[in-house]
């Protein structure tokens, strides 16, 4: 809607100017699904700006930033081209019941566009545009969190051979290849191998800056009737250190959590006193 000033889109939403101005500034990081469908019918945002909007929560906080005078959404990736489908509410609401389990989904260019609590706190802040191939080939400050670096090197670029033999007219994704290519060494020599795999399941061992050493394996599906995105869900094995690791992870982010519904719920009340 444009020509909207940000009291007349918190007006629509229901939410304080205050509030507002923090999810925007990026300092209110954890609005709840109301919160996000509220702003959208107030912006009337379509699809993809949909999709970007709710990746503010549940992918990568931060890396979208809603323009309120235009009702258009904007992201610092440089993945661009055909996008994927909306996801559902009812897998984002089987996302948060994973709560002993991180899990993420994945698009065909391997932007995380959904995550659960555990999953964005299994990573650590480690997103590097929401891509997760740009996380293993271009951040340098992300190398120590994966313990078996080249194994995950070399199954991402497999993985990401395997997605463009199924999408080869993706703009975004041919453009995300030569992205890699040109700022990875690394990537380049595995590319060149022309190996495609796409794994189903793999051993993931990584070293969390919190709760230490991870031993997880990943579980990778495709939703029904959805072949645009990837559900990759990692476990520990019972009764290790990693699963009480996981278990304290998810105390914390338990705790992180509760206290972003609380503050969104007071400013709830205070918009509907200043209403009265």
């Amino acid at each position: 809607m444009p020509g909207l000033r940000r009291e007349e889109v918190a007006e629509l939403a229901g939410l304080s100017t205050d509030y507002l101005a923090r999810l925007e500034q990026g300092r209110e990081t954890h609005p709840s699904a109301s919160v996000l469908s509220a702003l959208a019918r107030a912006l009337r945002l379509e699809p993809e700006a949909q999709r970007y909007l709710f990746a503010v929560t549940n992918g990568h906080p931060g890396l979208v930033a809603i323009d309120t005078a235009t009702g258009t959404s904007s992201t610092n990736t440089s993945s661009t081209g055909t996008s994927s489908r909306p996801i559902g509410e009812n897998l984002l609401s089987l996302l948060d019941e994973w709560v002993h389990h991180p899990a993420i989904v994945l698009d065909i260019r391997h932007d995380v566009v959904a995550a659960n609590h555990l999953g964005r706190a299994l990573f650590a802040g480690h997103w590097y545009s929401g891509n997760l191939m740009r996380l293993v080939f271009l951040d340098e400050e992300a190398r120590p969190f994966f313990r078996e670096r080249e194994k995950v090197a070399a199954s991402g670029a497999a993985a990401l051979r395997a997605a463009a033999s199924r999408a080869p007219d993706d703009a975004g994704l041919t453009g995300l290849v030569d992205e890699l290519i040109s700022g990875s060494e690394e990537f380049a020599r595995l590319w060149t191998k022309a190996e495609v795999r796409d794994k189903k399941s793999e051993h993931f061992r990584v070293r969390h800056p919190i709760v230490g050493d991870l031993d997880l394996i990943f579980e990778t599906f495709r939703p029904n009737g959805d072949s645009d995105h990837l559900v990759k869900v990692y476990r520990p094995e019972p009764g290790t250190a990693t699963q009480e690791a996981l278990a304290v992870l998810g105390s914390l982010t338990a705790e992180e959590a509760e206290k972003a519904e609380e503050a969104e719920e007071e400013e709830t009340v205070e918009t509907s006193r200043a209403r009265r």
